[in-house]
């Protein structure tokens, strides 16, 4: 979440962002005492509690540390990291279901400790945003994931037909500890600071089984490598490590040679390439990656050569489309058949007959909190038809619930009709939402 930061932590940030871009070599000394600094610890509370979350191992929560006193909490914690006592807990893993049914570890530090992390990024932030390249476009400022998808649709329609739809098995897990160590003090030589960043790397993690029993482990640390993901930190590291893959793709030659141009947000990859290029750039970025100690998911990734085939990225597919007003074919993107499986799925489990106690205001209100989100990013491309799709099936869903709350047979009853549901009880309708082409510079 993006807060105004104060005056001062401002001028800061906009001190290290002018010096990074004015000496592409230079290393930054003095920057352990920032993350400490009072103004950059209440700006990086102030995140972390816009954020909230779960707690972290030691059961504290932003309630507990009002009642405490937040400036009584917030100097203690400024006192230890000045006195080099300051020493991270273990991180709480949970896991969080995946569109395909498996599920992804997320690991919880400490509100503690997530404040110092969002200190630390306070400071490190400026300096490597100048540094990541134009392809990678996750978790930084001005930049998202419509962006990246313009990007796409803009290659595609300058003859980058043929397309490597990369997987990586287990990114954040992968990352080697001492390569992106390296990538960190390529630009930062404060040993204090390094020593924070190798302390929140090898931090052991603790889980809960089904019958309570808890274990620690320490699998970072053992095995040097991986980075937790639910860590603040954690998205510039991964940043930071994906941009060795980014820019040796361009030094090596690979993107002139094979006119291959890459399109990277967080783990997810795309290589768009020129007819006839792919099979070599596909031999080259395996290479690549085994280089850089990450593995490929062979069973995941493909080639797509447009347009007799498609590809998805980012909850959207990539293929030839045609216009319905003058029937001409162009390259383009939509919502995915997945993701509209998963609004429908969503729609469904708010629309069911277990709510049957809520009022139609209740439910408008849920579904249309829903429909915004999930519109506000299915908002580049054509939309249209899924829109249209999605509003049929949400209307049928709500009537459906209606009838069954009512006990009325009849599913057409005029007491429910349009009118009433779009413009008395105020149902979003998506069709007549705003919404614009992606587009990008390349």
């Amino acid at each position: 979440m993006r807060l105004t930061p104060p005056e001062k932590v401002e001028k800061l940030q906009a001190a290290l962002r002018t010096k990074a871009k004015q000496s592409p070599n230079y290393r930054f000394y003095a920057l352990y005492d920032k993350v400490y600094r009072e103004d950059v610890l209440q700006y990086a509370y102030r995140l972390c509690r816009a954020n909230d979350g779960s707690p972290g191992v030691d059961g504290q929560t932003f309630a507990s540390i009002k009642t405490y006193g937040e400036d009584r909490w917030l100097g203690e914690l400024a006192e230890e990291l000045r006195k080099k006592e300051y020493h991270p807990q273990a991180v709480r893993r949970v896991y969080i279901p995946k569109p395909d049914g498996k599920q992804r570890p997320l690991g919880i530090p400490t509100i503690r400790d997530r404040v110092v992390q969002t200190a630390a990024l306070i400071v490190l932030e400026p300096i490597f945003e100048v540094d990541l390249q134009d392809e990678q476009h996750a978790y930084r400022p001005g930049r998202s994931a419509q962006d990246a998808i313009g990007q796409i649709e803009t290659l595609l329609r300058s003859g980058h037909t043929e397309v490597i739809d990369a997987d990586l098995s287990g990114y954040f897990d992968s990352i080697p500890h001492v390569e992106l160590l390296k990538s960190v003090a390529r630009r930062v030589s404060d040993r204090h600071l390094l020593h924070l960043m190798k302390m929140w790397l090898v931090a052991p993690v603790e889980e809960t089984d089904e019958r309570g029993n808890t274990r620690r482990t320490t699998r970072n640390k053992d095995e040097k490598r991986g980075t937790p993901q639910g860590a603040p930190i954690s998205p510039l590291l991964s940043n930071l490590y994906m941009r060795r893959f980014v820019l040796g793709w361009k030094v090596l030659g690979y993107g002139e040679r094979f006119s291959a141009k890459i399109v990277n947000y967080a783990d997810d990859l795309v290589i768009l390439c020129s007819l006839g290029r792919a099979e070599d750039a596909m031999t080259a970025m395996r290479d690549m990656m085994r280089r850089l100690k990450l593995k490929v998911n062979e069973e995941k990734t493909r080639l797509a050569r447009l347009p007799d085939e498609t590809f998805d990225f980012l909850g959207y597919t990539f293929g030839r489309l045609y216009s319905r007003r003058t029937g001409h074919a162009y390259y383009g993107c939509c919502p995915s058949p997945k993701s509209m499986k998963r609004l429908r799925g969503r729609i469904r489990e708010e629309t069911t007959r277990k709510w049957l106690w809520k009022t139609e205001e209740n439910i408008v209100t849920v579904t249309n909190r829903l429909l915004t989100g999930w519109a506000n990013y299915f908002s580049v491309g054509t939309v249209r038809r899924s829109y249209a799709s999605a509003d049929h099936y949400i209307f049928q869903r709500l009537r459906q619930w209606w009838c069954a709350k009512h006990k009325v047979r009849n599913r057409r009853d005029a007491r429910f009709s349009g009118n009433y549901v779009y413009k008395q009880l105020g149902l979003t309708r998506l069709r007549a939402r705003p919404h614009r082409v992606a587009c990008a510079n390349v």
